[in-house]
């Protein structure tokens, strides 16, 4: 994954000034606040976007080493990165951790993580392949059926000489070969769509994160009849006010022994299955682009009857609010 070629002219933005590259990528990415480590008088950078729906790639390079941090703001995208460095290195830090994208490995961090991000060695090249974190925490919420928020605690370095490490490398250059130059990719929004879920779908099933040992349990044990019968009725009265004592008495069982069920087959509370099943449907209205629904009249045969407290639970489910991903479909 090294490639020696690159040349910072083929940048389509470049300079040679810090402070210009600076205010470049502060203009891309909210509040940058960079330093040069040395002298910088002579300071040549180039960058390259190229921005699809579900992802961005950034291809940046530099002549001398510096560092940076990014504070998150409430316009900031949240993303996943996977770094693959062409030309010297990058590493990011948490607290007392370290975690570096070199000669054979590949980083992977979410951007609003790292207390600060360090671009070292000379004449440094660096691909990154910013997945939107929607798609990351929608595979989490498809592959286990719980609500998740809070830090994944992703393993950030993945050694490209291992099978997984081989076949998340190849699918991530393949993706990035797709999208550069205004490629292939950019012009096929489905297959840009299929091809970013997919790699999703390997970074949570085969990079170790917070939630792993739900999945070294092997195939799911088949969940007791009254836990079927509970999501039964949970599906079938998706629209109304339903509470737990009734989804309990659909099931046959009381409302311990309904909680007890779910925990251990379902890895959560009833209450909080419940609304996963209401965010999702909603989220797939919002994802068609046949339907001509308001947002009001989704939320209420969702479920949800205040608006406000559904848009901050949708974000904080998919990382967007429920406007983003109506503007998102509409422009395809």
């Amino acid at each position: 994954m090294t490639d020696n070629s690159a040349k910072p002219f083929s940048f389509r933005f470049h300079g040679s000034s810090f402070d210009n590259m600076v205010e470049t990528l502060g203009g891309a990415f909210g509040a940058f606040d960079a330093e040069p480590i040395g002298r910088a008088k002579d300071f040549h950078w180039g960058l390259d976007f190229s921005v699809a729906d579900s992802a961005v790639l950034l291809t940046g390079y530099h002549e001398a080493e510096f560092q940076f941090n990014i504070e998150p703001t409430g316009s900031t995208a949240e993303y996943l990165s996977l770094v693959v460095p062409r030309r010297g290195g990058m590493g990011v830090t948490y607290g007392a951790r370290k975690a570096e994208a070199g000669q054979g490995k590949l980083l992977l961090y979410n951007n609003f993580e790292p207390d600060s991000v360090l671009m070292h060695g000379q004449g440094n090249v660096i691909d990154e392949l910013l997945i939107n974190w929607p798609v990351i925490l929608q595979t989490i919420g498809q592959t286990f059926e719980m609500p998740f928020s809070g830090s994944l605690d992703l393993l950030p370095e993945l050694d490209l000489s291992t099978p997984v490490g081989r076949t998340i490398g190849n699918l991530t250059e393949t993706i990035i070969s797709g999208m550069r130059d205004d490629g292939p990719l950019l012009q096929s929004p489905i297959a840009m769509a299929h091809m970013t879920q997919a790699l999703a779908d390997l970074v949570v099933r085969m990079v170790p994160h917070r939630l792993s040992h739900f999945l070294e349990k092997g195939p799911a044990l088949i969940a007791p009849r009254h836990v079927r019968r509970a999501i039964e009725f949970m599906q079938a009265n998706i629209d109304q006010p339903i509470t737990m004592p009734k989804v309990a008495e659909a099931a046959g069982v009381s409302s311990r022994a309904l909680e007890t069920g779910f925990r251990a087959f379902k890895g959560t509370s009833p209450a909080a299955y419940l609304l996963m099943l209401r965010l999702r449907a909603a989220r797939q209205d919002l994802l068609d682009p046949e339907s001509k629904e308001t947002m009001k009249a989704i939320c209420l045969k969702r479920g949800f009857f205040h608006f406000g407290r559904f848009s901050a639970v949708y974000r904080a489910t998919y990382g967007e609010y429920p406007s983003d991903t109506r503007k998102r479909v509409s422009r395809r």
